[in-house]
């Protein structure tokens, strides 16, 4: 409970159903849409997160793993619900018990999950996933063709859909994005003079949403966006989205430290003048990377003021400038808005040396959060 660590996120789902409805915007009538909740919904939490989405228009959800789709199904959620890689064949009994819809990658676990399908007297539906450059999972484009004829007749199978994943469809103009569409495109086609429909047919994700609407085809995949976070600086200017993520923290305890006193481990940090020291209850356990020791800010009273020391495990400290009044238990902004002033998650980002999507799953390991 919220009240027993003064530690929290706040997660407007309001911003996360506007955000929905901006990128279905984007698309043609009748494209699907599925909206990606992997990794407790990028921090801001699957369920809630789910359910705001699928309200919004989202027609099916996208998930990294099998205990992720369960605990959706678990919780009531009746949606197409669909994994993004292929898991090992000791989960297929889950998958067929679950209806959860996975990727296919390899011929072992498309005949696994066919054979256990056929024992049940069903047809397990699948999406074959093409590699078209990314060299991450997936079947060579040139091969994707032969692939399907091959599991076309086995029994128990049921081709749903085929899609492939971008490396730079964040980069305007990029060739390379270019090609690996061509590529996706020419292994449809060799598809379809097999004689096999290939079905939904998808390829955006969300900064190839946001740019790239040739690429929408039968449905976009968005993650990152639905939260209102840009996948990339390219996107900005493009598409208006609304953070649905804010940190905040209560002080624990204020006191004043000397001239030369130093804070935290390694004293990395020593003051210059006598000076205060508030002190905040989460640290890198909590997502706030060690790495931005000594070089971010909070919001404190609509004023920004300097993180200082090295950020622990459970507490990091910040200096408290001179005519701003600290008391214990007063608010402070990591991510957020307060008096005007504003940081966002691509400000912590930057400074860490990482992305904003980092942040974002990080932060949600371990505050609690309060649903606004």
């Amino acid at each position: 409970m919220i009240q027993h660590r003064w530690a929290w996120t706040e997660i407007d789902l309001s911003a996360i159903e506007r955000n929905v409805r901006t990128l279905k915007a984007l698309t043609r009538p009748g494209t699907l849409f599925m909206a990606v909740v992997k990794a407790d919904g990028y921090g801001h939490g699957a369920l809630r997160v789910a359910r705001t989405a699928l309200s919004a228009g989202a027609d099916r959800l996208g998930v990294a793993t099998v205990h992720e789709a369960i605990q959706l199904r678990d919780a009531g959620i009746s949606a197409p619900l669909q994994l993004l890689s292929e898991p090992p064949e000791a989960s297929i009994p889950l998958l067929l018990e679950h209806r959860i819809i996975p990727a296919v990658t390899t011929r072992e676990f498309a005949v696994a999950l066919g054979r256990a399908a056929l024992t049940r007297g069903i047809e397990a539906p699948y999406h074959l996933k093409v590699d078209t450059g990314m060299n991450r999972i997936g079947v060579r484009a040139e091969e994707a063709a032969d692939f399907a004829r091959g599991l076309a007749d086995f029994p128990g199978l049921a081709l749903e859909g085929v899609f492939t994943h971008f490396a730079t469809a964040d980069v305007p103009g990029d060739w390379e994005a270019e090609r690996q569409f061509k590529r996706f495109m020419s292994a449809i086609e060799s598809i379809r003079e097999e004689g096999i429909n290939p079905g939904i047919v998808h390829a955006a994700n969300s900064p190839a949403t946001i740019l790239l609407p040739e690429t929408h085809l039968s449905m976009v995949r968005c993650g990152i966006a639905i939260y209102g976070l840009h996948p990339a600086p390219s996107t900005r200017g493009r598409v208006e989205l609304v953070p649905a993520m804010s940190v905040h923290a209560r002080a624990i305890l204020v006191k004043r430290i000397g001239m030369g006193d130093g804070v935290s481990y390694g004293l990395t940090w020593q003051a210059a003048a006598p000076t205060v020291i508030a002190t905040f209850p989460l640290g890198y356990a909590d997502g706030v990377h060690r790495v931005l020791s000594n070089s971010m800010e909070l919001l404190i009273g609509g004023k920004r003021c300097r993180q200082v020391g090295r950020v622990c495990m459970d507490q990091l400290m910040a200096e408290i400038p001179r005519g701003l009044e600290m008391r214990r238990g007063d608010e402070a902004i990591l991510v957020g808005e307060q008096g005007g002033e504003r940081i966002t998650l691509d400000d912590l980002a930057e400074a860490a040396g990482t992305i904003n999507y980092e942040l974002a799953c990080s932060l949600g390991m371990r505050l609690e959060r309060l649903y606004v």
